[in-house]
């Protein structure tokens, strides 16, 4: 559990997936005042953004801001270039190194920037759906670096310089497997049919349901009993 703060203000990465749907809820759920940022960052998802709408609208946050910067210039991702996505792929497979849907240090370009945020809010909490337990390959989901991140936080701003209060980046999803992530939303009263989590949607945004991020999601769902309440393509 995270220790509740009535009313602090507290800015919420918010992609418009599972993860960070269900991250919103916990900081709602602990008595912060989210504030949500979501990045259109030239990721071939970027239904992802609609999706992060409908999320915000629904749970109510004190404000959503939508920044757009574009990582296609650099590429290096499946999700920024011209690269196949991998399909269909076995959970050994997708647990064997990082995978090529990796963003170049994605994470923290996306925290640097709700930190920004939260000095002009006079927020300390940061809130990612980072998970480090399901296929753990990206290195930007890691205990390590949220801690790193944290030390860079009180180092980098006015505020953690003058002592003003401390960084703190939650992350209550961290060593949930998606099977309890999905649970706990559910607990917390996510409606999931506003998410979205493909990797390779289809032009209409429809999800492929063969890419690591929908079969992780679908067979945590069936594990559960549960139907996804998305649309998938085919």
């Amino acid at each position: 559990m995270i220790e509740g703060h009535q009313n602090r203000p507290a800015v919420v990465l918010l992609s418009g997936g599972l993860d960070s749907a269900t991250t919103l809820a916990e900081a709602k759920a602990a008595g912060f005042t989210p504030y949500a940022l979501s990045v259109a960052y030239g990721q071939r998802h970027a239904v992802e953004i609609e999706a992060a709408r409908r999320v915000a609208r629904s749970m109510g946050v004190a404000r959503h801001v939508e920044l757009t910067i574009d990582l296609r210039a650099f590429g290096g991702s499946a999700l920024t270039a011209e690269i196949e996505v991998p399909k269909d792929r076995s959970a050994d497979a997708m647990a064997e190194g990082i995978p090529i849907t990796y963003v170049p240090a994605r994470n923290t370009v996306f925290l640097s920037l709700a930190l920004a945020w939260a000095e002009t809010l006079g927020a300390y909490d940061l809130f990612v759906g980072v998970n480090c337990v399901d296929y753990s390959g990206y290195p930007d989901c890691r205990p390590e670096f949220l801690q790193g991140f944290e030390y860079l936080a009180d180092l980098a701003t006015r505020a953690g310089v003058e002592g003003r209060g401390r960084y703190r980046v939650h992350a209550p999803l961290l060593t949930m497997t998606k099977n309890e992530i999905i649970r706990r939303g559910i607990e917390l009263g996510v409606d999931y049919g506003l998410t979205h989590s493909c990797y390779d949607p289809t032009p209409e945004g429809l999800s492929c349901g063969r890419c690591d991020s929908c079969r992780l999601r679908l067979a945590a769902f069936e594990s559960l009993g549960l139907t996804d309440p998305i649309a998938y393509a085919g």
